[in-house]
C-alpha cells in the first residue's frame, strides 16, 4: 500500500499527501540552500520524525507503565554538514512535566534510543537525547 504522494508545487516547494488520511505537510528548501524557508525542509522532517518518533514509542511504554506523559515536549536541533550536504547532527531535549524516578528516566531513555526512526538513521548521524524536567526550571 502506497504511503504518500508528494507533488513538486515550483519554487523549491513540495506537498506531500498522507493517502490514508489525506492530511498533507509543505516542505521548502531552506533559506542556507535557495529557498524560502516558509516551511519544514525535507532535512528538518527527518530531525523532526526521529523526535516524533520517540514520542510516541515513549507514550506507548509510559501507557504499558500506567504513566502518563502528556505534555511531554522535544525540541529538536538539526547540524548539517558539507561535502556532501547532510544532516550530521540531531539533538533532541526532551522535558516532561513530571518527574520520574531513575528506574522510569532509564527505561523511557532506552526506549527512545530504540524508536523505528533512531535505527533506521544511518549510524554516522550523531543523535544526542537529553531529559529534562519542567519542576526543575
Amino acid at each position: 500500500m502506497t504511503t504518500s504522494k508528494v507533488t513538486y508545487q515550483r519554487n523549491l516547494r513540495t506537498t506531500a499527501v498522507h493517502l490514508q488520511s489525506n492530511n498533507e505537510i509543505i516542505t521548502d528548501a531552506p533559506v542556507d540552500n535557495h529557498g524560502k524557508g516558509e516551511a519544514f525542509s525535507p532535512t528538518d522532517l527527518l530531525a523532526t520524525s526521529l523526535a516524533s518518533c520517540m514520542l510516541t514509542i515513549i507514550g506507548i511504554k509510559a501507557a504499558d507503565m500506567e504513566l502518563d506523559v502528556t505534555g511531554t515536549t522535544a525540541e529538536v536541533t538539526k547540524v548539517m554538514a558539507a561535502d556532501p550536504r547532510r544532516v550530521s547532527e540531531v539533538h533532541i531535549v526532551m522535558t516532561f512535566m513530571q518527574t520520574l524516578d531513575d528506574r522510569t528516566q532509564k527505561i523511557l531513555y532506552n526506549t527512545a534510543l530504540s524508536c523505528p526512526v533512531a535505527q533506521s538513521i544511518h549510524p554516522d548521524i550523531t543523535q544526542s537525547l537529553t531529559f529534562s524536567y519542567a519542576d526543575r526550571f
